[in-house]
């Protein structure tokens, strides 16, 4: 449906009578606000990844994330964003799990909720080259399956940091979680997570991305700790019916996997944007 969107639709002007040039512009600005992981803007990320090659059988994993990212104001210098990310998870039979759900091993197929994941950004409001936002990441054990989940409950700081120099957005985000609670016959949470991201922004809304989620598993073996992806894709912005929307795909190769990681893993993401 991505694929679709992004490549058949047509640009449209992202606010009422303007000029070709303001169109394009407006296309720009949104763009830049809507790959800004702490913009003050309400928006709906719908992001389905889809993983290849998974366990000793070469299974296909699929994961859609709900995330919806709300912002409230403190004030008029700072501004707290929260993000949610809420993971629909297909599994089918592996002896082992993603990276985000280590020792989830088990038979048979599976489908249901994840482990929602809550963090919440203070971010300064002044708008700049440089943007910041850091806080708390809670990870609660709401997995439906032992296999979705790691049935812990875990917590940790979370950091962004980003520059919007035109036409370029690019930053890093990092998360590290540790388990405080949840069952003991599971192997404790101690995780990092870093997402670093670049995009390049195009005229008429489109933009070059790439955005890998790499993920370190601190109680694994040496040789099973990382998962590092490489690859990225291509996004447009544009409005349907006056609705904003932010469409991208992008594929990445697993060049650094635990042992029955997916190989490779291909990402659909539709976000509905709310600018003020």
């Amino acid at each position: 449906m991505a694929i679709a969107v992004l490549v058949n639709c047509p640009g449209h002007a992202l606010a009422g009578d303007t000029t070709g040039s303001d169109s394009s512009e407006a296309q720009g600005t949104l763009a830049e606000a809507a790959q800004n992981p702490i913009a003050a803007m309400i928006s709906l990320p719908l992001q389905n990844n889809t993983f290849f090659r998974t366990g000793p059988d070469n299974d296909t994993v699929n994961v859609l994330n709900i995330q919806p990212v709300i912002p409230f104001s403190l004030g008029e210098d700072w501004n707290v964003i929260t993000r949610t990310i809420v993971p629909l998870i297909y599994m089918p039979t592996l002896t082992n799990s993603l990276p985000e759900t280590p020792n989830a091993a088990g038979r048979g197929d599976d489908f249901g909720l994840g482990d929602i994941n809550m963090s919440a950004f203070l971010s300064p409001a002044s708008k700049g080259i440089f943007t910041w936002g850091i806080g708390p990441s809670l990870a609660m054990r709401t997995a439906t399956s032992g296999r979705l989940g790691t049935q812990k409950w875990s917590a940790g700081p979370t950091v962004v940091a980003l520059v919007t120099a035109k036409p370029w957005v690019a930053g890093t985000l990092v998360r590290q979680l540790w388990s405080f609670a949840g069952d003991n016959n599971r192997e404790d949470v101690n995780q990092t997570l870093v997402q670093p991201f670049i995009n390049y922004n195009l005229p008429d809304g489109w933009y070059l991305v790439t955005a890998p989620i790499i993920t370190v598993n601190w109680q694994a073996s040496r040789g099973n700790a990382a998962f590092v992806p490489v690859g990225g894709g291509v996004g447009r912005v544009f409005a349907v019916g006056g609705q904003a929307i932010n469409t991208q795909v992008q594929g990445f190769y697993n060049a650094v996997r635990p042992d029955y990681a997916p190989q490779s893993s291909l990402r659909l993401q539709l976000t509905f944007l709310f600018p003020k």
